[in-house]
């Protein structure tokens, strides 16, 4: 069983797909630490995230198993990933590792922006998260605030909104519902209510599928 999650940052998509992995008993990659990884190599050789040639020199030289690296949770390094994520080239060299995760014999959950579009359109089932730019803004403050970055919560909604557009206008696998996802709007869910939601949908998708495990 393949399971794509999508949607905006701060959506609640990863935590949500982390936790549908356990319940499920599946591999769980989230995508989105790939560039991010893809940015943390650039910038350590002094390169520029916006820069195609330098971004695919460390694609191309990723090593999957520094993708626990705590540094890549630093929450500056996600502007530097939305802009690695914008490279055609970029977005190509990382499609490979992640199908093939996709194919793990467990079954997987794969959460992003362009899973259920472009990485695994042929996935069981696909969610797009979402919720209110305000709300997601919310909730990312109060994350960086505990994390003891000094942000006020109108500069945290500003870059929620020009992350959201850089994402969904870049000419490469932007970021949109795929016709056949089912839509889980988060705002007004805490995280529980948000993944009995996701469960909710994912078992009446596979029982509509005749899916049998």
């Amino acid at each position: 069983m393949i399971i794509a999650i999508d949607g905006p940052a701060a959506s609640g998509k990863g935590t949500i797909a982390k936790r549908i992995a356990a319940h499920y008993g599946l591999a769980y990659l989230d995508t989105g630490t790939l560039y991010r990884a893809v940015a943390r190599d650039t910038l350590a050789r002094g390169g520029d995230p916006a820069d195609a040639i330098e971004a695919l020199k460390s694609a191309k030289a990723l090593d999957p198993r520094t993708l626990g690296d705590p540094r890549l949770r630093k929450p500056g390094l996600g502007e530097a990933a939305s802009l690695v994520a914008k490279h055609p080239e970029v977005r190509n060299e990382l499609l490979a590792y992640q199908r093939s995760f996709a194919r793990a014999k467990s079954g997987a959950v794969l959460d992003g922006r362009d899973i259920g579009t472009v990485i695994c359109p042929e996935a069981d089932v696909k969610l797009f998260v979402t919720a209110t730019p305000e709300e997601r803004a919310r909730r990312r403050y109060i994350e960086l605030k505990g994390g003891g970055i000094d942000l006020s919560e109108a500069e945290v909604l500003c870059d929620i909104r020009r992350r959201d557009e850089r994402d969904k206008h870049r000419a490469a696998a932007p970021l949109r519902q795929a016709p056949d996802a089912h839509l889980l709007d988060t705002t007004n869910l805490d995280i529980d209510a948000a993944f009995r939601a996701a469960i909710d949908l994912i078992d009446a998708a596979m029982g509509r599928a005749g899916y049998a495990g």
